[in-house]
């Protein structure tokens, strides 16, 4: 299982690829799969926001992880396997982290509850209670998508938890990450793919990053630069992705991404479930153009 020491570096979310028909594409994601293991990462994100997670049943994650360890076995390269397990409900959030611990999983992602707009304290014991199954467990705190947002001292209090390792910070600016190192705190890593850079600049110790399912190299080559004090090098390989991740997140995420995988070959199809639907014109004609470049 993780620990704290294993959140530094690049951690991709998984897509979950899907046929025209909306089943499960097993065949495209060992292909997509297989591709990201000759890479220098440092472990997987299954069933995350990447990964369609609203739409995809628990029936399905299984089959996705047996796949993932196949896969792994088969380029004989192993990476720790986070899965996302967190609902807007205490209950079934216990519930799915406890199958992932089943399923071998090496970690939880556990959003912020979502909808029902909690109070912090209520916040702080779901995470109480996903701690206590006894699986690492990640944080993922994303105001955009949950509709609130924790203060620094919940997600320190939150932080201070045994049993959590550390938080995926998807906030949009470094506001988060600079009051939590101002005194010694577990690892951050960074969620939003736009401040990524500015984030590993501020004391972050990698990042979940979606748009590093593509051009993987560089995501692991800017990392690189980081540790190793290379700042100008860093913001000129930044410079050089950020056309790439302003478009890959232009409309929501994963509907991009999904087809810029499918263009390189590595899916057979662009599918999503609904509500999500295929990406625009205007952004597919701009995928195209930074493609070829």
């Amino acid at each position: 299982m993780l620990n704290e020491r294993d959140l530094t570096g690049t951690f991709v979310p998984i897509i979950t690829p899907f046929l025209p028909t909306e089943d499960l594409d097993l065949e495209s994601y060992q292909r997509y799969l297989a591709n990201l293991l000759q890479y220098n990462i440092q472990g997987l994100v299954i069933n995350g926001t990447t990964g369609e997670a609203p739409t995809v049943t628990w029936e399905e994650v299984i089959m996705l992880v047996a796949a993932t360890k196949q896969t792994m076995t088969s380029c004989n390269r192993e990476l720790p396997i986070i899965v996302g397990t967190g609902t807007n409900s205490t209950r079934s959030t216990i519930q799915r982290t406890v199958l992932a611990a089943e399923l071998g999983a090496d970690a939880v992602l556990v959003v912020t509850p979502y909808y029902s707009r909690p109070s912090q304290d209520g916040v702080l014991e779901h995470f109480r209670r996903a701690a206590d199954v006894g699986i690492p467990v990640i944080v993922y705190e994303v105001p955009a998508r949950t509709g609130l947002q924790l203060t620094p001292e919940t997600v320190r209090s939150i932080l201070d938890l045994q049993g959590v390792i550390g938080l995926k910070d998807s906030t949009s600016n470094t506001q988060l990450l600079t009051r939590l190192v101002q005194s010694d705190t577990k690892p951050i890593l960074c969620g939003n793919d736009q401040s990524y850079l500015d984030m590993l600049a501020h004391g972050a110790s990698g990042g979940i990053l979606a748009s590093a399912n593509v051009r993987t190299e560089l995501f692991v080559q800017l990392f690189q630069h980081v540790t190793q004090g290379e700042m100008t090098e860093a913001q000129h390989l930044f410079n050089s992705l950020s056309p790439l991740i302003h478009a890959l997140f232009q409309e929501s995420n994963p509907a991009p991404l999904k087809w810029v995988l499918a263009e390189q070959g590595l899916l057979d199809s662009a599918s999503l479930r609904l509500p999500m639907s295929p990406i625009s014109a205007e952004l597919t004609e701009q995928l195209h153009s930074l493609l070829r470049s």
